[in-house]
């Protein structure tokens, strides 16, 4: 009898070039492990962003999506991140009334030198997405 993989939800994480990218890339030069559910997008800013997108990953097949960016007062582009806040709580609010659900949703703030707040940030994420289980379908033995 083989042993049946357990299910690993489909993140897309679209990371700031000059953090939270470069965050994602001190975790590994630490060898920090995490979830390998994640896959990175690389965007020159966290407010190039925007609802459209992130309902496309949905639809693609994404469990859940995961937009870092540089804390406030650090962005490259002055205020992209502020921007990229106000608009992820209105996405917040449509993902509530599509049933997906905020919570598949996650803004946070990432410099180049926190890869452990990286792979901690992802690592939680996997963890509540593997707790909803796959969108759209109960998890399994509900």
């Amino acid at each position: 009898m083989t042993e049946v993989e357990p299910w690993q939800p489909r993140v897309v994480a679209f990371c700031c070039n000059w953090c939270a990218y470069a965050g994602a890339d001190l975790a590994g030069v630490s060898r920090r492990q995490y979830s390998p559910s994640v896959r990175i997008v690389r965007v020159m800013c966290s407010s190039r962003i925007d609802a459209g997108l992130i309902l496309q990953c949905f639809e693609k097949g994404a469990d859940g999506v995961m937009v870092l960016g540089c804390h406030p007062g650090d962005c490259h582009y002055i205020s992209g991140n502020q921007r990229e806040e106000v608009r992820i709580q209105e996405v917040w609010e449509l993902l509530d009334l599509l049933g997906i659900g905020r919570d598949r949703l996650v803004l946070r703030w990432i410099s180049a030198a926190e890869g452990e707040l990286f792979g901690s940030t992802v690592d939680t994420f996997v963890a509540l997405l593997q707790s909803k289980g796959p969108l759209g379908r109960l998890p399994d033995g509900a």
